[in-house]
């Protein structure tokens, strides 16, 4: 088996391949151009984005040519895949500036030289599509019953598919087809929920150009307790800082369940697969730390992974620098005129409503310095300033300080 694809294996990304021999052949023979799609419905990548993307590096690195696609043009429509519902709509010019902030979060994680590794947007050859041509020409090859007969459309006829989300998978295809033809791309990579389109696209290729091409999913990344990866109390986890505080990412993934940290060592780092299981077969306290560190090195850089480690150690561990964890000033004249738990804790961004804070003073999880506060009524003054802050906490693993001048 091509090394390349061995890698993959290794670290736990294989889920289907459409030709596993041929494609490592291919591999063999000389650079693949490959390609990994991503619609961009929102303001920021997250970390479900990443599976094929930390994929898209391990290939780079093996000789292969990576293609990010962005999908301006696909975006417009909704990708009906993995999802019960229709995507909300957004506007074209939302989605164009989502565009650009993925291409630049791409380009900090993959360093795009447009030779090895590059970006394109498939709104280049979608946005003026005519449409009769392109029934002629795309919707042709296409049965219907074909298509009913993927897991991803089964599913939301149950609920309801619109006649926009079913075109795209026409539309996936033809990018895979425009790909082909500009670039040479012969491998489209993505989560398993991508199965169905890129079957698709591999088959209007053959029928149109008459060329063998490939396709290579991930699973789906789940935790060990059956939820979705990324999810936080706050919501997905944001590779942009300002919705995802580096501190924030940071206790994400030192505080993951001790059956995931191998795979996430894999999966989310580029350590020697025989550095990740010994660290996860040792001390899993301290596997959990690296864990943390090495991805938030990868997305926010060292500076940012150290200073979420001091944090962490000053929170936690009784040691650190206390200066790292994260905090906003207030002066000593607001605080001395008293302030509501409640409204504190969600100043403080440990909850994001009041009845949010108050579930949180119900369930014993809100504590100010040592002392847990048990009425949601009670009003944090000066004479709870130590050494000239407020140490918040939400639960044992959130935590914020309030500075006091």
């Amino acid at each position: 088996m091509n090394r390349a694809l061995e890698i993959l294996k290794e670290r736990g990304f294989v889920q289907q391949c459409t030709d596993e021999a041929g494609l490592s052949a291919a591999l063999d023979e000389g650079p693949v151009t490959f390609y990994v799609g991503i619609d961009p419905t929102g303001p920021s990548l997250h970390i479900g984005h990443m599976v094929p993307v930390f994929a898209l590096r391990h290939m780079r690195e093996a000789g292969n040519v990576g293609i990010a696609l962005l999908g301006g043009g696909t975006a417009r429509i909704g990708d009906p895949s993995g999802k019960t519902e229709t995507r909300k709509m957004i506007s074209y010019a939302a989605i164009d500036a989502n565009a650009e902030l993925f291409r630049k979060q791409l380009d900090a994680f993959v360093r795009f030289d447009d030779r090895t590794a590059f970006a394109a947007n498939n709104k280049d050859w979608l946005a003026n599509l005519n449409y009769i041509d392109f029934l002629r020409e795309i919707g042709s090859h296409f049965s219907v019953n074909r298509m009913l007969s993927f897991e991803a459309y089964k599913i939301r006829m149950e609920t309801g598919l619109s006649f926009v989300e079913f075109n795209y998978q026409l539309l996936q295809s033809y990018d895979f087809l425009e790909l082909w033809r500009r670039h040479g791309c012969r491998l489209q990579i993505g989560g398993d929920d991508q199965w169905g389109n890129i079957v698709a696209g591999i088959e209007l290729i053959r029928r149109v150009e008459g060329a063998e091409c490939f396709g290579l999913t991930f699973p789906l990344i789940m935790t060990s307790d059956g939820k979705k990866m990324g999810k936080t109390e706050k919501g997905a986890l944001f590779l942009d800082p300002s919705m995802t505080s580096p501190w924030d990412f940071f206790q994400y993934w030192r505080n993951v369940t001790d059956a995931d940290v191998e795979r996430f060592l894999l999966l989310f780092t580029f350590l020697p697969v025989e550095e990740c299981k010994a660290l996860a077969s040792g001390d899993i306290n301290a596997a959990k730390a690296r864990l943390a560190w090495e991805v938030t090195a990868i997305i926010h850089g060292k500076d940012a992974a150290d200073q979420a480690r001091e944090a962490a150690l000053a929170a936690f561990g009784g040691s650190g620098d206390i200066a790292k964890i994260p905090s906003r000033v207030m002066s000593r004249t607001e605080i001395a005129a008293g302030i509501g738990v409640l409204d504190l804790f969600v100043l403080a961004g440990l909850a994001s409503t009041k009845s949010e804070a108050r579930r949180l003073v119900q369930q014993g999880g809100a504590i100010v310095n040592d002392t847990r506060i048990e009425d949601e009524k009670a009003t944090i003054d000066g004479r709870w300033i130590v050494e000239g802050a407020l140490l918040l906490r939400a639960g044992k693993k959130r935590i914020f300080r309030i500075v006091v001048e």
